[in-house]
């Protein structure tokens, strides 16, 4: 039993959960989510299986960043979908770097 609490603890240490921000190709929109697969969503996004990015792509990677919980990660992505304004949301990735 201890052993495989030990287990479930190194795994919940390696899962990370990603808040990324998608510019489209097409149309220059911002897209503002978060996951645990970060490729996979973007796959997905590219796709044309998300609702809200079906039909807008291509789409690329323009922010990511990495968290330990998905609490975290859903915290800064509420943060930044209520700056409302994709400049707004722009001056705040040049921050970062």
């Amino acid at each position: 039993f201890c052993i495989f609490t030990f287990i479930i603890f190194l795994i919940k240490c390696l899962v990370n959960y990603h808040t990324y921000i998608l510019e489209s190709l097409s149309t220059g929109k911002l897209y503002i989510g978060q996951t645990k697969n970060l490729s996979e969503r973007l796959n997905r996004h590219n796709e044309g299986r998300s609702r809200y990015t079906k039909g807008k792509g291509p789409w690329k990677i323009i922010f990511s960043t990495s968290f330990n919980t998905r609490t975290e990660a859903i915290l800064l992505e509420s943060k930044l979908k209520r700056f409302k304004n994709p400049g707004k949301v722009r001056i705040w990735i040049e921050s970062q770097t």
